[in-house]
């Protein structure tokens, strides 16, 4: 996962939607917390629980089509293509399917969020009102 061609952003993104489609609040909170410490905007942040324009918005659709569909629809996949290359999409599918995986397991056995990331998202929460559509 580290060594992804999506690149630390673009991956943190990808991880973000998964973990909001998976519903996994542990999961969630830890990358808000290391989306953050790559420079990732809250707001930018919040928008992948919704519909975010330019590319964040193809990387959403990338994965709500492989949950909904098991595959990345001819358009997506060709969108995908021409803006970040055939690598980085078999990095997208596998990281969606890592993810999806630990989802399972953390939901699975009500992981408890770590204490210091639970007291850094207390201490300077994502605000609602941020939650906006066509960021990014």
């Amino acid at each position: 996962m580290k060594e992804s061609a999506l690149g630390a952003v673009r991956s943190e993104l990808v991880i973000l939607r998964a973990t909001h489609r998976m519903d996994s609040a542990y999961e969630w909170t830890h990358h808000v917390s290391r989306a953050r410490a790559l420079g990732i905007a809250d707001v930018r942040i919040q928008a992948m629980r919704g519909m975010p324009g330019g590319e964040d918005g193809l990387i959403a659709q990338a994965v709500d089509s492989l949950f909904a569909n098991h595959r990345l629809s001819s358009s997506i996949l060709n969108a995908l293509d021409s803006t970040i290359g055939t690598e980085a999409i078999f990095d997208l599918i596998a990281t969606v399917g890592f993810y999806s995986t630990l989802g399972f397991i953390l939901n699975t056995y009500e992981t408890a969020i770590d204490p210091a990331v639970a007291e850094e998202l207390k201490a300077r929460p994502l605000a609602q009102a941020e939650l906006a559509h066509g960021t990014a």
